[in-house]
Parts: structure tokens; C-alpha cells; sequence
């Protein structure tokens, strides 16, 4: 009788110290769990989302009747260095080297806009009887291609700037010869040394590099210039 009554106390005792192991292991978890809640609100109030920017110029004029325009342009998309494509504004605290605001970023490929913007000015100038984006198809008579080669803030010149180049040529489809190049670079001051003020700088360099590269050719063209390398 003392021999079952031993082993029963036992058996009693050896339950008891495992449910007690098994409750400080499960508080242990509970308060590990709610440490690591705290934490994560903690680090969600300081979560920082990323500023979306627009590229934006003045819309060109409505374009004239085109009662002599006869020939007809198709635009391929600019490109660009891999470093424009990938979102961030670019700046540069050095000619070589380049950096990306993390946290500050275009809302649409900069290439694009600079595509839609120069159709626009060509379609608004009138010296073409149409102009639109190129699918690969031979009716038309010119295909414009370019690149957007700069675009980008300029942090190592003793103040802030930005700076803007492009560079495009049109070739005739009829002959594959090259009858128009243009290259541009403008560079404009920053008077507030914030990313809003860049992007607004970008905004009028970009429309004075736009202005600067299209301008020769509609002009050129309507005065009858470009005549001799025309098919």
C-alpha cells in the first residue's frame, strides 16, 4: 500500500512539474508575441511611402490647316540610359557618379512623356499631314527616333541644378537616309534646395530642351530648307 501510494504521489508530482513547464512556456510565447506587436506598431508609425512626380510643359498651340503638308511621320519611342528607366529622380554629387532618391519617384517613364511631348509639337506645328507613334509598318514617309540622354539633378557645381539632353534624328523610310539630326543640352538653377523645386526646374529645362530640339526641323522644313534631302 505505501509502495502505490509512493508512486502515486509521484505520478501526481511528475504531472504537476510538466503542466508547470508547459504554462511558463506557453507565458514565455504570449509575452514574446506581444513584444514583437509592439515592435511592429512601433516600426508601422514610422513607415515612409514614396512622392510620385509628374513631368508637365505647356501644351503646344492647335496645329494650322495642313493644306501643304504631304508627308507623313511616325515617332519611335525615345530611349534612354538604364539609370533614367528605373524610376528614382537621379542625382549626381559627381560627373561619375550617380545616386537615386529612394523615396522620391516618377509617376510615368520619362521616356514616354518626352515621346508624346515631341509628337505633339511636331503635330502641332503643321508641316506634317500626320504624325504618330511608329508600329513598325512602312506607310509613312519619315520615322523620328531619339534619346533621352540626361535628365537628372546636379549636385557638384557649387549650387543645385538639373540638367537636360536629348538627342533624335529623322530618317526617310523610302531610302533609310538620314535627312535631319538635332542634339540638345540645356542646364537650369534650382532656388530651393528641395525635390519639388528640382522637379519644377526639370519641368521648364525639359520644355526649353524640347523647344530647342524641334523647332529647326518644323522650321526648317516649312521654309523649305530640308528640301534638298526630302525624297
Amino acid at each position: 500500500m505505501r509502495i502505490e501510494r509512493k508512486k502515486r504521489h509521484r505520478t501526481c508530482s511528475d504531472t504537476g512539474h510538466r503542466q508547470m513547464v508547459i504554462m511558463r512556456k506557453i507565458a514565455t510565447k504570449i509575452v514574446f508575441c506581444l513584444a514583437a506587436l509592439v515592435i511592429l506598431a512601433g516600426c508601422a508609425g514610422k513607415v515612409r511611402y514614396p512622392s510620385y512626380y509628374t513631368l508637365h510643359i505647356a501644351a503646344p498651340p492647335d496645329p494650322p490647316a495642313a493644306e501643304s503638308a504631304h508627308a507623313t511621320l511616325a515617332i519611335r519611342e525615345f530611349r534612354a540610359p538604364t539609370y533614367l528607366r528605373q524610376g528614382g529622380i537621379v542625382y549626381k554629387t559627381s560627373p561619375v557618379q550617380i545616386g537615386f532618391y529612394a523615396y522620391h519617384r516618377w509617376a510615368m517613364d520619362p521616356r514616354d512623356f518626352v515621346t508624346n511631348s515631341i509628337a505633339d509639337r511636331l503635330r502641332a506645328s503643321g508641316v506634317f499631314s500626320r504624325v504618330q507613334a511608329y508600329d513598325g509598318s512602312r506607310d509613312v514617309n519619315y520615322v523620328l527616333s531619339g534619346r533621352l540622354e540626361r535628365l537628372e539633378e546636379l549636385d557638384y557645381q557649387g549650387s543645385v541644378k538639373v540638367q537636360v539632353a536629348i538627342s533624335a534624328e529623322m530618317t526617310s523610310i523610302a531610302t533609310g537616309a538620314t535627312v535631319w539630326t538635332n542634339a540638345v543640352s540645356e542646364i537650369g538653377d534650382v532656388n530651393n534646395r528641395d525635390v519639388p523645386a528640382v522637379v519644377s526646374e526639370m519641368n521648364r529645362t525639359m520644355q526649353r530642351a524640347i523647344e530647342k530640339l524641334v523647332t529647326p526641323l518644323s522650321a526648317g522644313w516649312a521654309a523649305g530648307s530640308l528640301g534638298a534631302q526630302r525624297d
